[in-house]
């Protein structure tokens, strides 16, 4: 899915950040995040119904964690002493 944004610019992710069990994302809007995720053409919806159909009769076994902030332009901060441009510096350079 990363691969498929990375080649849609004009899907709206400015960036991501990813380990093994982390990934962070840097929308341009809320509204480009939700028209992305909630698109049966493209792969995150499609996947997305498939696993919780897999995981319907799950006692727990996975969690998922996913918050969204919104966060006006303007209207954030960013520090970074000693190291090239990550996170949001680097989605929003």
């Amino acid at each position: 899915m990363i691969k498929e944004l990375e080649n849609r610019p004009e899907a709206g992710c400015l960036g991501t950040l990813s380990t093994s069990r982390l990934l962070i994302q840097y929308w341009r809007s809320f509204e480009h995040l939700e028209a992305w995720s909630r698109d049966a053409n493209q792969s995150h919806w499609p996947a997305w119904t498939a696993f919780n159909q897999r995981m319907a009769k799950s006692r727990g076994d996975v969690g998922i964690w996913h918050e969204t902030y919104k966060v006006r332009a303007g209207e954030y901060e960013c520090a970074y002493s000693g190291m090239p441009p990550f996170g949001l510096a680097k989605a929003s350079a």
